[in-house]
């Protein structure tokens, strides 16, 4: 999506500490992964709101975590509509995590 680019070209890509795109992490594929702060970051549109989709990522965070990662999801609105409070979200739980 346009979030993902923007957060991805605007923030990730150049954060000191290494984020990946679309990563495999078991039968998943998260938006951005980071292996050292051990930190998914989600960028959700609008279909992710609809009830099967709500048990699924549901489903989804519960395997992650239990895996010991850490999953923040921002709304694609929040994303443009709050862009330097998402960025400090994000670098707030880096820094909690390393």
């Amino acid at each position: 999506t346009s979030q993902e680019r923007k957060l991805w070209y605007c923030f990730l890509r150049d954060y000191p500490i290494k984020f990946y795109r679309q990563r495999v992490i078991g039968n998943y594929i998260v938006d951005f992964y980071c292996s050292q702060a051990k930190l998914i970051i989600e960028a959700d549109g609008y279909f992710h709101y609809d009830e099967k989709r709500i048990y699924y990522e549901r489903e989804r965070k519960e395997y992650l975590e239990n895996l010991g990662y850490k999953v923040v999801r921002f709304t694609n609105g929040k994303i443009d509509e709050d862009f330097d409070d998402v960025c400090r979200a994000i670098d707030l739980e880096v820094k909690k995590r390393i």
